[in-house]
C-alpha cells in the first residue's frame, strides 16, 4: 500500500467556536459543515476535499498538548506565495500565537500555537530548482526579507501553482 497525501486532519479542541474563529482568521479556512458546539469541518480555499480540518469539542477541562510526549507535534499548512507567508507571520505575531520561524532551505516557515496550544506550521515551498543538495543543514534562521528579495512576494509555488514543485 502506498498513500498519495494527507487528506485531512482532525483535532480535539476545548471550544469549537473559538477554534473555528482562530483557524478561519489565521489560515483563511471556511466552515463547510458544523454541529454547533460539538464539531466543525473546515476547508482551505480551492480545496477539493469535503474538509481539510475537523474540530471536535472535548470540553474546557480537557488537558492540552504537552511537549516531549508521544503524539502530534504539528501540522504544516502551505501558502502559495511569500507575500501570504509574510502576512500570516504578521497576523500570528500580532495575536501572540507565533512561537518561531525556520528556513528549511526547501521551505520558509512560521510556527504558531492555536488557542488550545496545538502547534502548527505555515510554510511556503521554495521552487524545486532552488532546493539544495541532500547534505545541506535544513534548520537555519528565517531571513524573510532576503527570501522576498530573491523570489518576490507573488511567486506561486507548490500546489498553488498547479505544479509538483
Amino acid at each position: 500500500m502506498a498513500v498519495r497525501r494527507l487528506n485531512h486532519a482532525v483535532l480535539y479542541v476545548r471550544d469549537v467556536a473559538r477554534s473555528v474563529a482562530f483557524y478561519t482568521e489565521a489560515l483563511g479556512l471556511t466552515v463547510e459543515a458544523e454541529l454547533p458546539g460539538r464539531a466543525a469541518f473546515l476547508a482551505a480555499p480551492g480545496s477539493l476535499n469535503d474538509h481539510d480540518l475537523a474540530l471536535f469539542a472535548v470540553g474546557s477541562d480537557a488537558p492540552g498538548p504537552e511537549a516531549g510526549r508521544v503524539g502530534l507535534y504539528h501540522l504544516a499548512w502551505e501558502v502559495g506565495t511569500l507575500g501570504e507567508l509574510a502576512a500570516a507571520g504578521t497576523w500570528l505575531a500580532e495575536r501572540g500565537a507565533l512561537v518561531g520561524s525556520t528556513d528549511h532551505l526547501v521551505s520558509k516557515s512560521f510556527y504558531a500555537k492555536d488557542p488550545d496550544g496545538v502547534e502548527f506550521e505555515v510554510m511556503w515551498r521554495v521552487p524545486r530548482a532552488d532546493w539544495p543538495g541532500p547534505d545541506a543543514d535544513r534548520l537555519r534562521p528565517l531571513d524573510l526579507a532576503g527570501a522576498l528579495r530573491r523570489w518576490g512576494p507573488d511567486l506561486q509555488t507548490g500546489a498553488a501553482a498547479g505544479s509538483a514543485t
